[in-house]
């Protein structure tokens, strides 16, 4: 039987997940409130002539602002219900999620595999998300219940300190792009396929490089190898800025 955890939505979330790379809702916050003072200002005082798209500017940014905000609290939540949903997982899996942060999706996992087990690798760097820390996650985990099936590994994704064969499915959020050369993501790719078990499947959720990504699981062998866009509420700040989903099982 199928196993889906009636806690899995959004709404039940009882951990702190914090903000993806913080900085940069703060900075569209600055540059938009900037922009409207002075366009205010300008307007009110003399009549300048930049005031009005200097208005319009500062609304865009507040509002790319508060949409890169609504994603990193809760759209990434929806669409990784979703994803996971479409795994069908039995609920006695072995998950790896590469790059885990404060646990949002490897808990969300975890809650669907009460008699498997959920591994979460991370480097803990605040800047990709605020407050990373293995010590959060795992009050994360005892907060949502699922302490119990939750391991964490402090990791590069690139050199996992895992057996070959050893998941049934592996899963990344928006982590793998922060390995800054292509050599680098490339490992991590191909530490994914080797960590799965034949049959295993794959499924990253990432901002750039994803053509990349499908193209190296072709290479790699992997066979069902597919990519599509996450859709609006995974759009960090704008249609500019979309999430794109890859997926690719590891061939029997």
């Amino acid at each position: 039987m199928n196993y889906r955890a009636s806690t899995g939505t959004s709404a039940g979330r009882r951990g702190a997940y914090g903000i993806d790379a913080p900085y940069i809702p703060a900075l569209y916050g600055v540059v938009g409130v900037g922009l409207l003072g002075w366009g205010v200002v300008s307007l009110a005082v003399d009549g300048l002539a930049p005031a009005p798209w200097a208005v319009l500017a500062g609304c865009l940014a507040l509002a790319a602002a508060g949409l890169f905000l609504y994603v990193t609290r809760r759209g990434k939540f929806l669409v990784w219900e979703k994803l996971l949903d479409e795994l069908a997982l039995r609920g006695d899996e072995q998950i790896l999620d590469l790059g885990c942060g404060r646990g949002a999706v490897l808990l969300a996992a975890a809650r669907r595999v009460p008699d498997g087990r959920a591994y979460g690798v991370d480097l803990w760097r605040s800047q990709d998300q605020s407050g990373n820390h293995p010590a959060v996650t795992e009050r994360n985990a005892r907060a949502e219940g699922v302490a119990d099936r939750v391991e964490l590994h402090t990791a590069d994704m690139t050199q996992l300190p895992f057996e070959e064969g050893r998941f049934d499915v592996v899963i990344s959020s928006l982590a793998i792009h922060n390995i800054s050369d292509p050599t680098g993501r490339a490992s991590a790719i191909e530490e994914a396929v080797r960590v799965l078990r034949p049959g295993g499947r794959l499924v990253i959720a990432d901002l750039r490089n994803t053509r990349q990504y499908g193209a190296h699981l072709q290479r790699l062998g992997c066979s069902d190898v597919t990519r599509r866009g996450a859709g609006a509420r995974m759009w960090w700040s704008g249609p500019w800025v979309p999430t794109v989903v890859v997926s690719a099982t590891k061939p029997s």
